[in-house]
C-alpha cells in the first residue's frame, strides 16, 4: 500500500479541500510571519478568500453564499489557521457577525448586509466593555429609541479585528434589556481608539481597539432581532463560533506537529536521527492521538451545528479539547526541536503563543467547563423528572 502524502485524514471531500489549500498557499502562507510580527490585520488575505467564496460558505445562496454545511466551514478555519491563526481569528469575527444577522436579523437587514460578505465585508463582534469584561448582562453602552431610529452612545473595548472592521455587531442596553445592533464604521459618531492594552502576544491580527459610539443614529431595522434578547442572541452566536475556534486550534496543532516531525526526521544527534529515539517517538504518538481525537470531536460538533443538536455542549467540548491539545502540541514541538525550537526565526514560538491565547480568547477554558457542567446538570434533572 502506498504511503499517504499526509498524516491527516480529510474530513470533507477533496474537491473542496484541494482548491482551499491552493488558496491558502497563495494568499495566506506568504505573509503569515509578517502579519504576526507586525501585528496587522491581513486585509489582502481576507479579501482574496472572500473573492473565492470562503467568507460566505454557510450563507444561503439567496444571499450570495455557497450554502455549505459547517464541516466545510471547519475545514476552512483549520486549513487557513495551519498557515496563520491570525487569518483564522479574522475569519471568525466575520462569521460571528453574519451568523447573528442570519439567525435573528430583520429581512430588510439580511437582504442589505448578508450579500456584502461575499464581496469581502470585514466585520467585528464588539461585545466587551472595560468595566464588564465577559459579563455582557449589564452594559454602559446605551441605545435609546428616537422615532424611527435608534441612538447609541458608549464605548466598547478590546475589540478583535476592530482595527480593520468595516462594520460591527455591538450590544447596548435599551429600556427593556441588552439588545444587539449592526453599526457601520462610516456612520457619523463612530470612531476607534488604540488604548494601552491593544496588543496581545498571540492571535495577532492588529491592535484590539476601543470602539467609540457618540450619539450614533441607526435605522430601526439595525436592531438585530427582538429588543432585550441581545444576550441570548450573542451567546447562541458564540456557540456557533466556538466550534470554528476549535478548528483554528487544530490548524495550529497540526502545523506545530508537522514542523517538529520534519525537524526530527532530518536532524541527527549521537549518530542517530532525532526521530529514532524512543522518547521522541512517544512524544509524537501522544500528539498524533490527541490531535486525531480533537479533530473527530470538532467535525462532529460542526455537524451538530447543521442539525441544531446540543450545539452549546459539543462546541464547548470541541474548543476545550482542541485548544488544550494545541497548546500541549506546540509546547512539545518546542521541546523536540531544542535550541531551534526557541529561535525567533522558527515558527514554534508563534504556534505556542497563538495556541495559548486561544485557551482564553473566544471563551476561556473555565467558561467552557461551566457550560458543559450545566448541560450535565440539565441531564441529571431531566432523568429525575422522568423517574418522578
Amino acid at each position: 500500500m502506498p504511503m499517504r502524502a499526509s498524516l491527516w485524514t480529510d474530513l470533507v471531500e477533496p474537491d473542496f479541500l484541494d482548491p482551499l489549500r491552493r488558496a491558502v498557499a497563495d494568499h495566506v502562507e506568504p505573509d503569515a510571519d509578517a502579519v504576526d510580527r507586525e501585528d496587522v490585520y491581513p486585509v489582502e488575505a481576507i479579501k482574496a478568500l472572500a473573492g473565492q467564496g470562503y467568507t460566505s460558505l454557510t450563507l444561503p445562496e439567496e444571499f450570495g453564499g455557497r450554502g455549505l454545511g459547517f464541516a466545510h466551514c471547519a475545514a476552512l478555519f483549520e486549513e487557513a489557521s495551519y498557515a496563520s491563526a491570525a487569518v483564522g481569528i479574522s475569519l471568525i469575527t466575520i462569521l460571528q457577525a453574519q451568523t447573528i444577522i442570519r439567525l435573528f436579523g430583520a429581512d430588510s437587514l439580511k437582504r442589505s448586509v448578508l450579500p456584502e460578505f461575499g464581496r469581502g465585508l470585514i466585520t467585528s463582534y464588539a461585545l466587551t466593555e472595560a468595566n464588564h469584561g465577559s459579563d455582557i448582562r449589564s452594559l454602559d453602552t446605551k441605545a435609546v429609541r428616537d422615532g424611527d431610529r435608534w441612538v447609541l452612545t458608549g464605548r466598547k473595548s478590546f475589540i478583535t479585528s476592530g482595527s480593520a472592521a468595516e462594520a460591527y455587531v455591538i450590544l447596548a442596553e435599551t429600556e427593556i434589556g441588552v439588545s444587539s445592533f449592526f453599526v457601520r464604521r462610516g456612520m457619523e459618531g463612530v470612531s476607534t481608539e488604540e488604548g494601552p492594552n491593544a496588543a496581545t502576544f498571540g492571535l495577532r491580527n492588529g491592535p484590539h481597539v476601543d470602539l467609540v459610539l457618540d450619539r450614533v443614529a441607526l435605522p430601526a431595522d439595525h436592531l438585530i432581532g427582538v429588543e432585550g434578547k441581545g444576550v441570548r442572541q450573542a451567546v447562541t452566536t458564540l456557540d456557533y463560533s466556538r466550534t470554528m475556534a476549535a478548528a483554528i486550534s487544530l490548524g495550529i496543532a497540526r502545523a506545530a506537529f508537522d514542523g517538529a516531525l520534519s525537524f526530527a526526521a532530518g536532524r541527527s544527534a549521537f549518530d542517530r536521527k532525532i526521530l529514532d529515539f524512543q522518547g521522541i517517538q512517544w512524544y509524537f504518538a501522544d500528539m498524533l492521538a490527541e490531535i486525531d481525537a480533537a479533530r473527530l470531536l470538532t467535525y462532529a460538533a460542526a455537524r451538530k451545528l447543521d442539525d441544531h443538536d446540543d450545539i452549546a455542549r459539543f462546541g464547548s467540548e470541541a474548543k476545550l479539547l482542541a485548544s488544550r491539545v494545541a497548546t500541549d502540541t506546540a509546547s512539545r514541538a518546542v521541546q523536540i526541536c531544542g535550541a531551534y525550537g526557541v529561535m525567533e526565526s522558527a515558527r514554534f514560538g508563534r504556534y505556542l503563543r497563538d495556541a495559548k491565547a486561544y485557551e482564553i480568547a473566544g471563551g476561556s477554558s473555565e467558561i467552557l467547563k461551566n457550560t458543559i457542567a450545566k448541560r450535565l446538570q440539565q441531564h441529571v434533572n431531566d432523568q429525575r423528572e422522568g423517574l418522578s
